[in-house]
C-alpha cells in the first residue's frame, strides 16, 4: 500500500520534494501544508522549472492551511511520513508541538531543515517514533506562490537520531526517495554532514546578512575578508571536534571557503541574507546560537563567532519593532 506523506512547510525545498512524492505515490496520499502560497496552491497546484527533471513540470497533490487540517482530510488513515520542511525557528508552540496531531505510532518523522542540534525537541516529545535528521543540497527559489524554480543539483543525506538508532528507517525513506526519482545517501551517524554544510552556513549566512552583501561580495570587499571568513569557520570546526566530530578540518574548511572564492560577482545569496532583506525572521538560533551552546557545552572559545550571534540576534530583534 502507497505510504501517506504529510509536508510541513511547502516552500521552495518542501515543494520540490512534494514533486519527488508525486512520482512515487499517488497525488491523493500527498498532503502539504501551505501558509504564503495557500491560495495559489489550492487553486493551480505547484509548478516547478526544473534544470534536473525539466521545466514547467505541474502536479497537484492535497493543500491544506494547517496540520488540523491535513488530519481532518481523512480522519480514518494514519501519515506513514511527517516531513518538516519548515524554516528552524524557535516559535510557540514549537514545530513538534504544532505536527502532534498527525503523528501516530506508525509515524516515522522527517526533518529536513538548517543547523545543528534542532533534533532534540521532537526526540523528547515522540520518543517512540523513528526520527530522521537531514542535510539537504538543493538549490530552490518560490519565484512566485506555487511557483519552484530548482537548479540541477539534488542530494539529501539521511541518517537516524540518535546515531544509528533507526537505520532501516532511514534506508526506507530513501528507496522511497529514489523511486520518486531523486538522490539520497543514508549514513549511520549524519551528524558529520550537519557540521560540513554548517561550515558554510553559520558563517555565510550571518555575515552576508549582516553585510547586506553575497558571499563573493563579501570577499571583494577588503583584505581582510578572506582571513576573517576562515577563522570564523575555523571556529565552527573547533566546536564540530569537541562534539567529536575530527573530520571537520583544515582541510574542508579551505574547501567550503573555497567554493564561494571561485565564484564570479555577485556571488549567492544565502537565506538568512534573503530574510533580513524582507525582514523576516531569520534562522539565527538554528544556525548560529545552537553552535554557540554547544561551544560552551565543551569549553571552545567562538569569540568571533560569539560577536557575530548577538549582531545577528539585534538585528533579528529589530524587524519587530515599531520604531
Amino acid at each position: 500500500m502507497a505510504p501517506r506523506i504529510l509536508i510541513f512547510g511547502t516552500g521552495s525545498i518542501g515543494t520540490v520534494y512534494a514533486y519527488v512524492f508525486s512520482r512515487a505515490v499517488p497525488a491523493s496520499n500527498i498532503i502539504t501544508v501551505c501558509r504564503s502560497n495557500f491560495e495559489a496552491a489550492s487553486k493551480h497546484g505547484f509548478t516547478i522549472h526544473s534544470s534536473l527533471w525539466g521545466q514547467d513540470l505541474k502536479f497537484q497533490p492535497v493543500v491544506v492551511r494547517s496540520i488540523d487540517d491535513a488530519v481532518a482530510f481523512d480522519a480514518h488513515s494514519h501519515f506513514d511520513y511527517v516531513i518538516v520542511c519548515s524554516k528552524a525557528l524557535p516559535t510557540v508552540p514549537s514545530t513538534a508541538e504544532l505536527i502532534k496531531p498527525a503523528i501516530s505510532s506508525q509515524t516515522t518523522i522527517v526533518l529536513i531543515q538548517n543547523g545543528i542540534a534542532t533534533e532534540e525537541p521532537y526526540s523528547k516529545l515522540f520518543p517512540d517514533n523513528p526520527l530522521l535528521s537531514t542535510v539537504v543540497y538543493l538549490p530552490a527559489t518560490q519565484i512566485e506562490p506555487g511557483v519552484v524554480q530548482h537548479k540541477e543539483l539534488e542530494l539529501l543525506h539521511i541518517g537516524p537520531y540518535p546515531a544509528s538508532s533507526n537505520t532501516e528507517a532511514a534506508l526506507r525513506f530513501a528507496q522511497l526517495l529514489k523511486e520518486g526519482g531523486a538522490s539520497a545517501k543514508v549514513h549511520e551517524d549524519v551528524q558529520f554532514e550537519r557540521w560540513s554544510k554548517l561550515l558554510a552556513n553559520a558563517s555565510w549566512n550571518p555575515i552576508c546578512a549582516l553585510s547586506r552583501s553575497r558571499d563573493a561580495q563579501v570577499l571583494k570587499s577588503s583584505p581582510e575578508a578572506k582571513g576573517f571568513v576562515r577563522d570564523v569557520m575555523l571556529e565552527i570546526a573547533a566546536v564540530a571536534n569537541a562534539c567529536g566530530y575530527a573530520g571537520i578540518d583544515t582541510a574542508l574548511v579551505d574547501y567550503q571557503l573555497g567554493r564561494a572564492t571561485v565564484r564570479g560577482l555577485p556571488g549567492v545569496e544565502p537565506s538568512m541574507m534573503t530574510d533580513a532583506l524582507a525582514g523576516r525572521n531569520m534562522e539565527t538560533e538554528a544556525i548560529v546560537g545552537n553552535v554557540i551552546k554547544l561551544a560552551k557545552d565543551h569549553g571552545v572559545a567562538t569569540p568571533m563567532l560569539r560577536t557575530i550571534y548577538v549582531l545577528a540576534t539585534a538585528l533579528n530583534s529589530s524587524f519587530g519593532r515599531d520604531s
